[in-house]
């Protein structure tokens, strides 16, 4: 598959051929909803908790006698039915990550590539650079190619310049190459590649295949 190269001014700079395997599927729904799944359950901290009865600190001894006071057979202060009891059933610290298999992952990751591809959503530039770090001069170029929410890709060594102009302009997310997931390009409308990231990402999965 050939594909136009431009540049971050809107002039073009070229075609490229990328693999039909990578951005050339028909994407699959399923297989990028369970990867968003899991991306997203993964990153949860689960760190909620409450305390239950053996952690409350009271007294366990028996609050009255067994008989003969006419009132409920209670035992333990620390019982959750008491003002100050332990939680029953509460939340406890653990893990929300889920399993999938990594070439599922792998594939999930090729439909996604390849549903930007079939939308018309994915540019590719000839590198992500900038004389200065000034957000405003970024912002004069990038309207040039219409870019307003959008997830830009770098190589594996982000220009400082670029990077620096883009973290104050909403709706733009940049992330190095290794960075590259799923849930980043679903959540952004456009996904913006480098040359030398479609190079790394052929290479990662070509490495892969073998």
């Amino acid at each position: 598959m050939e594909l136009k190269i431009t540049t971050l001014d809107g002039k073009a700079s070229g075609k490229i051929d990328v693999s039909d395997a990578i951005f050339g599927l028909e994407p699959r729904a399923d297989l990028i909803s369970r990867m968003v799944k899991y991306q997203l359950a993964k990153r949860r901290a689960g760190t909620h908790a409450v305390r239950n009865r053996s952690e409350i600190n009271r007294t366990g001894a028996k609050l009255y006698k067994q008989k003969g006071t006419g009132r409920a057979r209670h035992h333990s202060a620390r019982a959750p039915q008491f003002r100050g009891g332990g939680r029953s059933f509460g939340p406890v610290v653990r893990d929300h990550a889920i399993e999938l298999p990594k070439k599922v992952r792998a594939l999930a990751m090729k439909h996604a590539l390849s549903a930007k591809v079939k939308d018309g959503a994915m540019v590719i530039v000839d590198e992500l650079t900038a004389k200065e770090p000034k957000t405003a001069a970024l912002k004069t170029r990038l309207a040039k190619l219409g870019l307003k929410d959008a997830l830009f890709i770098g190589g594996a060594e982000l220009d400082t310049n670029f990077q620096l102009a883009a973290r104050n302009i909403p709706g733009l997310d940049v992330l190095p190459v290794q960075g590259l997931n799923v849930y980043d390009i679903l959540r952004r409308q456009t996904l913006v590649l480098t040359k030398a990231a479609i190079e790394a990402i052929e290479a990662r999965f070509n490495g892969a295949a073998k």
